[in-house]
């Protein structure tokens, strides 16, 4: 048995500034294998216990665009880590899309990879590959966003969706009432791509809090735009976020103030202050998610009000020990289960963290990098 150890606060660092590189087109990273150590002992789990592999087997690593900082740290990490672990990594981005993803997961069922860890591009596109991976007896492990509609799905290693809404909703609350005075608030919606099985849990999390305030008026939509469909942002781009605060702002926003937005992550939170500063507005109150480094400057600054750190080590870290487990022939571990569209997928759920500036230095001090920013923005 094998224990993957990885110099995690570095490879974030490196990350980060990978992102600033970050182009289309097919992202392939190998690397040969290196010798592991035998020392991690399995926790009981829920999954069904089968036949183990080499120690020095393929492993796929399957990952949407890189839209965001937290997937370019995941490359860097899967690969030292992985690599360190002494198995032979096949790390790719699917940039081009689902049909690209799509090609990509049957290229490594063909090179023989025991487990393909998948962040779906689109969850619900991917039933036919994950079942032809099951059939050649290859584990499959749904990273970060459910794969949908299959009962091919081992394992959902992801923080808990729903609860990042609620942390979003609950921080909008407490941002108005500390920077807006007393209600009713206006406020305006943000969500995810619909093509994002987490778009909804987000969504979901957040209207549970949100939503009865709505309902009593203390919080007012002034574009009357509250559902999911309305709201939603394509690709989850920028522009596409922007471009509608834009057109509210212009639209329901001339001689009232726009109080907070729900922002489900941080890049469409920077969309949304670039649209009120380009309409000359106060800054609303803005939610976030994901800790990239120009919202953690943000937030530290008092500028954008909260995001929450997923940490991305100790995500990719769960999902090592998880292929730990299968390369030694023992159940996945699992702490919950998440309905698919299908079956109940066992599930690997960590507690996401919301931040704010009053104790980012706190949450991120064993985040040397993020640390350092949060030092010199305070």
């Amino acid at each position: 048995m094998k224990k993957i150890t990885v110099a995690m606060t570095a490879l974030a660092a490196a990350g980060a500034l990978a992102l600033a590189g970050c182009g289309g087109g097919d992202d392939t990273t190998t690397a040969p294998p290196s010798d592991g150590d035998n020392t991690q002992q399995p926790d009981d789990g829920d999954a069904t216990e089968g036949e183990g592999f080499a120690a020095d087997a393929t492993i796929g690593i399957s990952l949407p665009q890189k839209t965001s900082q937290n997937w370019v740290e995941a490359e860097e990490m899967f690969l030292a880590g992985l690599s360190e672990a002494g198995y032979n990594p096949i790390v790719q981005f699917a940039n081009n899309g689902a049909s690209e993803q799509q090609q990509q997961i049957e290229s490594m069922i063909e090179q023989g990879a025991k487990v393909i860890v998948i962040g779906a591009v689109d969850g619900s596109q991917l039933s036919s590959q994950v079942e032809r991976a099951r059939d050649a007896g290859v584990k499959i492990i749904a990273y970060d966003r459910m794969i949908q509609e299959t009962d091919a799905v081992d394992l959902y290693v992801a923080y808990d969706n729903f609860q990042v809404g609620v942390g979003q909703g609950e921080a909008l609350l407490k941002g108005l009432a500390e920077r807006k005075g007393d209600g009713p608030w206006n406020i305006e919606l943000i969500a995810g791509s619909n093509d994002d099985a987490n778009s909804k849990p987000f969504f979901e999390g957040a209207m549970s809090i949100l939503q009865p305030k709505i309902d009593d008026g203390t919080l007012k939509v002034l574009s009357g735009q509250t559902t999911q469909a309305q709201v939603a942002t394509e690709g989850w781009q920028a522009s596409v976020a922007q471009n509608r605060m834009d057109s509210i702002i212009s639209g329901f926003y001339g001689s009232e103030e726009l109080h907070g937005v729900l922002s489900p992550n941080d890049t469409l939170a920077r969309a949304a202050i670039a649209s009120a500063q380009a309409a000359g507005k106060d800054l609303p109150v803005l939610t976030g998610q994901d800790s990239e480094d120009d919202s953690v400057a943000s937030v530290a600054k008092g500028e954008q009000y909260h995001t929450i750190f997923k940490d991305t080590r100790g995500l990719v870290d769960a999902v090592l020990a998880q292929i730990d487990l299968a390369q030694q022939g023992q159940p996945f571990n699992s702490n919950a289960e998440v309905d698919n569209g299908t079956i109940q997928v066992p599930t690997d759920f960590l507690t996401p963290i919301s931040v704010f500036q009053d104790n980012a230095a706190e949450v991120y001090a064993n985040d040397e990098a993020r640390a350092k920013i949060v030092a010199d923005n305070s």
